[in-house]
């Protein structure tokens, strides 16, 4: 496990945020590491823990999916 980075406040935030890193990975995001690991999953965790990945605020990122469902549903 890597050292939890001192912005976030637990080790669910700190897996929460890789998860979601490795998901933008796996869609074809660039590494923002030279980490010759092969698994998106390990590449996230390594961003995560240097400070390469913003912190995401749950609620605006609730918002932010409820605003594109809306705009989804309406075709």
């Amino acid at each position: 496990m890597y050292k939890l980075p001192e912005d976030l406040e637990s080790k669910y935030a700190f897996v929460t945020l890789a998860s979601k890193r490795a998901e933008q990975l796996q869609a074809g995001a660039r590494p923002r590491t030279e980490d010759p690991a092969r698994k998106f999953t390990v590449i996230a965790q390594e961003e995560v823990a240097r400070g390469l990945v913003e912190k995401i605020d749950p609620e605006i990122e609730a918002e932010a999916i409820e605003a594109y469902d809306d705009e989804e549903g309406e075709d």
